[in-house]
């Protein structure tokens, strides 16, 4: 190995495990464009670092262009490689285009006696800890799946569902108004994501089901990052009335994250509810 990889590997293993943890994102050619018949095209995956497609494609079922008027379509020319995948949009309206990938399922893990008989006799030592059986785990199970795939004898069964959204904005000729969806956890602009810029604050809401999330934590990373040392995170918390503020450090694009849990599920055997949300904003120099 030459000696800046090998510098750049003593780095990385440096580096808190929170910063090399998967990330999704997309990422749009453009965040602002002219024209009478605009495109654009969308890179799409999940990676180490931003923004470098280095784990694996993100899946284009559930991409949803939602146009200023309201109106949803597909992606169009979709493709998808091995670490990477990617889509255009024609920007036929004036306004802003919200682009997203949503997600969603009920995932389910079990124990059987015969796992926590194994793991027992592991941390006894008396049988080898790799060799000990395992419980179940379902993943995007429906309830059917609930009702005949997990076992008669199973023990512990723990059902979650999950809800999450993976966008960008994208805004052609004069930006629009942003309107929710009232569902799972969303951003909700006050500052327009379109008209951000370095060195000036920006407003934003978080939402859970339309109503304001408050106390939740947010992690913002500006792109990049395979190129320093460090994340050079920033963490704001939303207020009561699910309100943050973020200045700037840098023109760029910039990764934002928030999660949180509730019981508030549509699925009666789900115990809990996770919801993710993740968008990619361009900041763009004074």
């Amino acid at each position: 190995m030459k000696r800046s990889t090998l510098a750049l590997a003593a780095a990385l293993c440096l580096l808190p495990l929170s910063a090399v943890a998967h990330k999704q994102w997309l990422v749009p050619s453009a965040t602002v464009v002219a024209g009478t018949d605009p495109w654009i095209t969308i890179d799409a995956a999940v990676s180490n670092q931003l923004y470098y497609p280095d784990h694996v494609a993100m899946r284009l079922d559930s991409i949803a262009i939602t146009a200023p008027d309201g109106s949803v379509s597909k992606p169009q020319n979709p493709a998808t490689g091995k670490y990477r995948s990617v889509f255009d949009v024609q920007l036929a309206q004036q306004g802003t285009y919200r682009i997203a990938n949503l997600s969603g399922g009920v995932s389910a893990r079990w124990d059987t006696p015969e796992s926590l008989a194994a793991a027992k006799a592991a941390k006894d030592g008396k049988a080898p800890a790799d060799g000990a059986a395992r419980g179940g785990f379902l993943r995007n199970a429906t309830p059917e799946d609930l009702a005949n795939k997990i076992p008669k004898n199973a023990l512990n069964v723990q059902v979650t569902e999950g809800v999450g959204r993976v966008e960008t904005f994208v805004t052609h000729g004069a930006p629009s108004a942003i309107a929710a969806t009232g569902k799972g956890l969303e951003l909700a602009p006050v500052t327009h994501p379109n008209d951000l810029f370095a060195g000036e604050e920006a407003t934003f809401k978080l939402l859970v089901d339309g109503k304001p999330a408050a106390g939740l934590e947010i992690e913002i990373i500006r792109g990049g990052t395979r190129y320093r040392n460090a994340q050079d995170e920033l963490k704001v918390t939303t207020a009561a009335d699910g309100s943050f503020k973020v200045t700037w450090p840098d023109a760029g694009m910039y990764w934002l994250e928030a999660s949180t849990t509730d019981a508030r599920t549509s699925v009666p055997q789900a115990k809990q509810r996770r919801l993710m949300y993740v968008a990619t904003l361009e900041v763009l120099p004074q």
